[in-house]
């Protein structure tokens, strides 16, 4: 007999609600309301309590009481009025939506902006965001990445602690703040992408383990034990958090979900929980005629995540590319501690640019083995890259982003990289005009033991990297401050130009045909060791094509041109309207001829 898994949590209908919560080994699950009798669910044959209660509103309270002794809030709660350890509130899903035109975005037409919605803006909130839409329209971006908005203990986290993955985080704004959010980017023309977290839950106000086997003890997490997606009763686990994806796409017009590190879920099932999920993205896309896009962050370099089905693969959309960034990282700032061991190589950057990934097979000594394979049949728009993100400026000691090290030069360099690649960019928010303020680990935990443990564990993580003083306290409410997005380029004529610089870049990847291509051969790096800090790279499309060249060294260096045709220059990083020394590199470009080119420079020639 088919089974078919009830909604959890609790539905809301015209004066009346439906509870719905999974218990497979309770006896018996009472529903608590204020100022009301407790009401007995009723079980049915997979664990699923449910009950109907009428003249009921949105905003009323309630909890549920296990076997006549403890009382939670609901897993599936939608709302935590009074944190993650008060009672849950009934809400109603109800939302006027104007975004009827709107169907979504392919992965290839995204320039993505990373932002954290409580330091983006001074209020630290869904309507923060929404007042600073039109700068990022201004700025060229076509969808924003919100870190995690799952309910978190306190006001202030990054997200990956969240304890409600249904809830919105009520400090921000709640549900209907980011349906507004979501509502008014659609309406200029901005994607948004909702970074959720399916492989661990946060420690403060997680009661999920009180209702059922939500995690196993098969496998380990580097935060703790895994969650359940193929052991005992993995049923109820596995409906649960594809409800939970489809609520985020469906109910929220989200446009697609970014999984925080898939390598840490666990699933030797014959069909993968991805997988499945990916099946019932592509049902809810056929039924709303909208793109829904899945983008999975994953340690493995393994394409299996992102191969269609009839390879062998989970059929997701794209992956976030960490080695383009370890790679790029450490060429510009020489550091090769910690996990950048493996990289400090132009030729690494070289084949990052060309293959996606760095290591295709090669021994890592980071890793002490043999590691990846080539990924050779996935387009470019499958691969995610960044100079920047939230977890490589926050997971250092201080937070200190690239900007407080580079030159300005630098800078512009590093932007070209990211931006002229034929992957997927991705900016973290304020590197467009060089923000200088930190981007540190926070936290608003309420046990202070739990707390502590955070301090020591953040002190053990710095010493992998050999940083030495003493670790900034992510309980800290100031650490929070210090944050917060300064915004303040208007009067630094360096940061108004990397502004410029930035909108210039992105404006000319939208516009130019070459600049379209996302095929494999779309791009062909050329790199001699002789050349060492030097990469140039022809990008083709339409049978034109554009010549690129990056210098890395802090000294002027020569390339060999090696392609038969001519060509006109349309781009120097280094000229004076950039702020730069002044061009040395030629307006055209002869066959095969050797150029000068300005240190931490970048020149793209169209070739004829």
């Amino acid at each position: 007999m088919n089974y078919t898994y009830p909604a959890v949590g609790a539905t809301y209908k015209k004066q009346g609600c439906t509870f719905i919560v999974w218990a497979p080994g309770k006896e018996q699950v009472e529903l608590l309301l204020a100022n009301r009798p407790a009401y007995a669910l009723e079980k049915d044959e997979r664990g699923y309590w449910s009950i109907s209660v009428h003249d009921l509103h949105p905003g009323h309270t309630y909890q549920y009481r296990l076997n006549n002794e403890e009382i939670f809030p609901d897993p599936a709660s939608r709302h935590q009025p009074q944190g993650v350890h008060g009672p849950s509130a009934i809400t109603d899903p109800f939302f006027e939506w104007s975004d009827d035109a709107w169907k979504g975005l392919p992965m290839q037409d995204m320039i993505l902006y990373e932002l954290h919605v409580g330091t983006f803006s001074p209020e630290g909130n869904f309507d923060g965001v929404i007042a600073r839409l039109d700068y990022l329209k201004q700025l060229g971006i076509t969808a924003i990445e919100l870190m995690p908005l799952a309910q978190f203990p306190g006001e202030r986290n990054w997200g990956y602690d969240g304890v409600y993955p249904f809830a919105v985080q009520d400090s921000y704004g709640g549900i209907n703040g980011l349906k507004r959010l979501v509502n008014e980017a659609h309406r200029q023309g901005i994607a948004v992408v909702l970074d959720v977290v399916y492989n661990h839950l946060g420690p403060d106000g997680n009661y999920l383990p009180q209702f059922a086997p939500y995690f196993t003890e098969k496998y380990r997490t580097p935060w703790g034990g895994a969650i359940n997606f193929d052991d005992a009763h993995c049923d109820g686990v596995r409906n649960y958090y594809w409800q939970n994806a489809l609520m985020w796409l469906d109910e929220f017009h989200i446009d697609g979900l970014r999984m925080d590190a898939v390598h840490a879920i666990w699933d030797f099932s014959a069909n993968h929980f991805l997988a499945e999920l990916k099946n019932k993205v592509n049902e809810l896309e056929k039924r709303t005629g909208r793109k829904k896009l899945l983008i999975a962050e994953f340690d493995l370099n393994n394409p299996r995540y992102i191969d269609p089905p009839e390879k062998g693969g989970y059929g997701l959309d794209a992956q976030w590319t960490d080695e383009f960034h370890h790679a790029l990282h450490s060429v510009v700032t020489g550091e090769v501690n910690g996990y950048y061991e493996d990289f400090g190589e132009v030729a690494q950057l070289a084949k990052s640019l060309q293959d996606g990934y760095v290591f295709t097979g090669q021994y890592s000594k980071h890793r002490k083995k043999h590691f990846g394979v080539l990924p050779k049949d996935n387009p470019y728009s499958q691969f995610v890259v960044f100079a920047q993100n939230h977890d490589h400026i926050g997971n250092r000691f201080l937070g200190d982003r690239i900007t407080t090290h580079m030159s300005f030069e630098a800078l512009k360099l590093i932007a070209a990289t990211v931006l002229l690649s034929p992957q997927v960019p991705l900016l973290f928010m304020g590197e467009e005009y060089g923000e200088t303020n930190p981007f540190q680990y926070f936290i608003h935990h309420t046990n202070e033991d739990l707390v502590n443990m955070v301090r020591n564990g953040r002190k053990e993580e710095f010493h992998y990297f050999n940083w030495e003083g003493e670790v900034p306290d992510p309980q800290s409410e100031e650490i929070f401050r210090q944050c917060k997005l300064s915004f303040n380029y208007e009067h630094d004529e360096k940061r108004m130009r990397l502004l410029e610089y930035y909108k210039k870049l992105i404006a000319l990847r939208k516009s130019h045909t070459v600049l379209q291509g996302r095929d494999r051969n779309a791009i062909t790096v050329y790199h001699r060791p002789e050349e060492n800090k030097i990469i140039g790279f022809t990008r083709q499309h339409n049978g034109k094509q554009l010549l690129i060249v990056l210098n890395f060294d802090n000294q002027p260096r020569c390339f060999s041109q090696p392609m038969s045709h001519a060509g006109r220059k349309i781009f120097d990083s280094s000229g004076t309207e950039w702020l730069g020394p002044g061009a040395v590199t030629p307006e055209e470009l002869k066959p095969q001829q050797r150029i000068s080119i300005n240190p931490e420079s970048v020149v793209i020639f169209e070739l004829l």
